[in-house]
């Protein structure tokens, strides 16, 4: 695997939320910067020793509501 992709949204309690497509990997932080770091450990974590991907992309969604 060269690249994993992450889903990144906003928290409703606040923070950040990320999840990786075709993984079980799924963290959380207050702040992006954080996030970041929690993403880098995780994948890090989850797969064997030089077996990991070697890119991780990031996909901001955000969802926004328009009252009428």
């Amino acid at each position: 695997m060269k690249e994993l992709i992450f889903v990144i949204e906003e928290s409703p309690e606040g923070g950040y939320e990320a999840r990786a497509l075709g993984e079980s990997i799924f963290t959380e932080a207050d702040n992006l910067k954080d996030l970041k770091v929690n993403i880098r450990e995780a994948v890090l974590t989850h797969f064997d020793k030089g077996k990991h991907p070697r890119i991780i992309r990031l996909h901001f969604t955000k969802e926004e509501l328009i009252t009428l």
